[in-house]
């Protein structure tokens, strides 16, 4: 028996399958991915299973989401090795004010999961489809949501209230943080492995989306995400924080609600700034002043955003690496190391060096006052755990 998580974008699905034991979950067994479901496009399959990576083209539909899953069902179905499949766990970005932990996805929890589009409309629809395509495709199996904005329930009045009369605020336009199924699973490794992770520790999930995440005693006190997946750290194509007087601004020179989104959520970030890519390796690749910008601007707001994170919690015991760039690149981890060298962060150049694979590693030097590790995220994992704990 296992449970199969699943992340469904506008595009690409990801999945992985998590098999039970003695009613204890697993790491996946098979992973993979459905890229080209865009309308019109040609789904492509991608999977691991037993070490062997397999591919499959798939012939082009009207309905490219329904053809992608009849394909999944048939190779979950089709391999008598591949576990059999108990629940299906889905990723959702945003689970609003009412949802503070992982449900039973029911018909009428699927229709207030619709009314939070507005609060995440590049990841909420999509992530709905998806459910809604697995219901149709697997219909005897139970679907759970999982939200990026639970682990985030923590977070104390102060932290999540915004400046604004509170009639808004009991609408619910507050800060909730995202990278939530992320943060869970950093921390849970963390606490396995350290003992300072019991005190305040600082995650920095980085990838072409990106935030950080302060948390004391396991539990998230604040974030640098708010209402939306826009707020923050600067991201692959996304602003971060940026003055709303720039948006008022566009907006007297004729700026529309469609155009404005496309810029803060597809236009901007290192793709904006470089003009190159959104891409940090291609970045790295390119010795442009455009590509060296982007970088530094990049990194600098990890530092500023740090800063006040750290000034929250009152100090630093855990610095933590996760997502694409925060597993992967490794002159960016150096220089967040050098420019926090005054909380007495040393990070070790070898162990840096070497923390580049699917491995946790703890990268910090002996002297380090501050405990640096470098955690490679499976958010899938934590939704499969929710799942077989609600199924």
């Amino acid at each position: 028996m296992a449970i199969l998580s699943v992340n469904a974008g506008s595009s690409t699905l990801k999945f992985s399958i998590h098999p039970l034991y003695d009613g204890h979950v697993q790491r996946s067994v098979l992973t993979g991915s459905i890229q080209g479901l865009e309308p019109g496009g040609a789904p492509v399959l991608d999977w691991t299973f037993q070490g062997r990576a397999q591919h499959r083209q798939l012939e082009r539909a009207a309905d490219p989401f329904d053809q992608a899953l009849r394909s999944l069902g048939d190779l979950l179905q089709g391999d008598p090795a591949v576990p059999t499949i108990k629940a299906i766990a889905h990723r959702v970005v945003h689970g609003g004010r009412k949802f503070s932990a992982s449900v039973r996805i029911t018909a009428p929890i699927l229709n207030e999961l619709t009314d939070l589009i507005s609060l995440a409309p590049l990841h909420q629809p999509q992530n709905l489809q998806g459910i809604r395509a697995f219901q149709k495709a697997f219909p005897s199996l139970p679907q759970v949501a999982c939200f990026d904005t639970a682990f985030h329930a923590t977070l104390p009045e102060v932290d999540y209230t915004y400046a604004l009369p509170q009639a808004l605020t009991e609408q619910g336009v507050r800060r909730y943080g995202f990278h939530g199924l992320s943060y869970q699973y950093v921390m849970s490794v963390l606490l396995e492995r350290s003992e300072q992770a019991k005190g305040r520790v600082l995650m920095a999930h980085l990838g072409n989306g990106a935030s950080l995440c302060a948390a004391r005693g396991g539990r998230s006190c604040s974030t640098s995400m708010g209402f939306s997946a826009l707020d923050g750290l600067m991201m692959g194509t996304r602003t971060g924080s940026i003055d709303p007087g720039v948006l008022l601004y566009l907006m007297e020179q004729g700026w529309d609600h469609d155009r404005l989104e496309t810029l803060l959520y597809k236009q901007s970030g290192l793709l904006g700034v470089s003009g190159i890519s959104a891409d940090m390796r291609r970045l790295r690749a390119d010795s442009s002043a455009a590509a060296l910008a982007a970088i530094e601007l990049f990194t600098y707001r990890a530092v500023r955003e740090s800063g006040a994170l750290i000034a929250c919690l009152g100090g630093l015991d855990v610095l933590a690496f996760s997502g694409g760039i925060g597993e992967h690149d490794i002159e960016l981890r150096a220089q967040l190391g050098q420019r926090l060298a005054w909380l007495g962060v040393v990070i070790d150049p070898l162990l840096n060096q070497q923390a580049v694979g699917n491995e946790i590693m703890a990268i910090h030097a002996p002297q380090s006052r501050v405990q640096v590790w470098v955690v490679p995220t499976d958010e899938g994992l934590v939704a499969a755990r929710e799942a077989a704990r609600l199924i």
